[in-house]
């Protein structure tokens, strides 16, 4: 759909509509492969066991109009549907555009020797962040270069910058963003990801010197995000996003090349039973985590079930999996960034039912003071997590200094 075929109103005015009434998008074919995503309405309608050609003999005339209405949209559809300001929907198709250039990125053949590399000639980073590697930088460029194409942006603060970059004066947006996501574990085909936030530009700082305003506007609470996602990259490519008015997952269809709904409005489940988190460093652990960890997986929890681990190791595949099946997903030191991996993830969850905290405060709650401030960050379901909260004492203290 054209962007500047949309005529939008601001996105707070306008409730999210049932994807039913989404317009059907013009060619025929794509409303009968889309079906054969697992999670689209059509196929929990009961799926496609025959090839699209055979399958499109067998369906009539009235039956292919049928099956278009109800194709779910693309992101950029379901934006204009939703009301989401002109703007935005700019801002989030050039993002998306950043994404699939990533998507690609980390499947090609040589991303194994760029994950091993070691970027920018050994120069030694601000305190609070990572080592880049040049698949890093690359993902980081990117984004930075959508960005700027967009138009629509002011500020872009990353993990792989030690300070903000002022993009524009006319731009309405701040975005922060870890752009890729556990690229240490390309080399091995774990899942990774690109995590990202969108403010508005606080107007009211435009008067003082470019860095300082840039650091300004990279700070804000997570209260006043405005829109927040990720961007799974693994057996699919599933960008997860929110506005405000709920969680909603759109998966890259190759054959179309399309962002499409499947997982509209996702709930986390307020109990779920299974647990992620680093179970070598358990000794390392304060009582209370401990003694949590002990009782939920031997089914003496408020949950009368024993919890299972699963740890992946990469925090956008950690949490994906946490917003679909529940449990909580964990590090309980001062390891993730608070800026740009905790208040987007905990945007997301919340929009979805769940929460996201430190072991004691709501993470959208507290103020960031630096850019690559660290923080524990817990993420999951809300029983599990009121549950983890209760006993107090779950923030490692204790580090050792090993590598993560």
């Amino acid at each position: 759909m054209p962007l500047s075929s949309l005529s939008l109103l601001p996105f707070h005015r306008a409730p999210l509509p049932p994807t039913s009434n989404y317009p059907p998008p013009p060619p025929p074919s794509r409303a009968l492969l889309l079906p054969l995503l697992r999670h689209s309405p059509l196929s929990r309608r009961g799926g496609v066991s025959r090839s699209p050609a055979s399958r499109a003999r067998a369906v009539p005339a009235d039956g292919m109009a049928a099956a278009a209405a109800e194709t779910p949209p693309t992101l950029l559809e379901y934006m204009g549907q939703a009301g989401a300001a002109d703007d935005l929907v700019v801002l989030v198709a050039h993002v998306q555009s950043a994404c699939k250039r990533i998507a690609a990125l980390v499947a090609s053949p040589g991303n194994a020797e760029l994950s091993r590399g070691k970027a920018g000639g050994g120069v030694a980073v601000a305190a609070g962040r990572d080592a880049p590697k040049p698949l890093d930088e690359l993902s980081n460029e990117i984004i930075l270069s959508s960005l700027r194409r967009s138009g629509k942006v002011a500020v872009m603060a990353s993990e792989e910058n030690d300070l903000p970059i002022w993009v524009s004066n006319d731009g309405p947006y701040v975005v922060v963003t870890d752009p890729l996501d556990g690229s240490r574990n390309i080399e091995v085909s774990i899942p990774t990801g690109t995590i990202f936030g969108i403010y508005n530009r606080l107007v009211e700082l435009d008067h003082l010197p470019e860095e300082e305003r840039a650091q300004l506007n990279s700070l804000q609470s997570g209260t006043h995000l405005v829109a927040s996602g990720y961007v799974l990259y693994s057996s699919a490519t599933i960008f997860c996003i929110s506005f405000g008015a709920g969680t909603h997952g759109f998966t890259l269809d190759h054959l179309t090349g399309e962002f499409v709904l499947t997982h509209p409005s996702i709930q986390i489940p307020p109990r779920g039973q299974i647990y992620s988190v680093n179970d070598a460093r358990y000794f390392d652990w304060p009582e209370g985590l401990r003694k949590y960890i002990d009782t939920i997986r031997q089914g003496k929890g408020q949950h009368p079930k024993k919890y299972s681990a699963r740890y992946v190791c990469s925090l956008v595949a950690d949490f994906h999996r946490t917003l679909i099946y529940g449990g909580v997903a964990m590090n309980p030191r001062d390891h993730l960034r608070l800026v740009y991996e905790a208040n987007p993830l905990s945007f997301l969850a919340e929009q979805a039912g769940g929460r996201g905290s430190d072991g004691k405060n709501r993470i959208l709650s507290i103020q960031p003071v630096k850019l690559h401030q660290r923080l524990p960050l817990f993420l999951g379901g809300m029983e599990d997590m009121l549950e983890l909260e209760s006993y107090g004492d779950v923030q490692q203290k204790v580090n050792p200094g090993y590598e993560v």
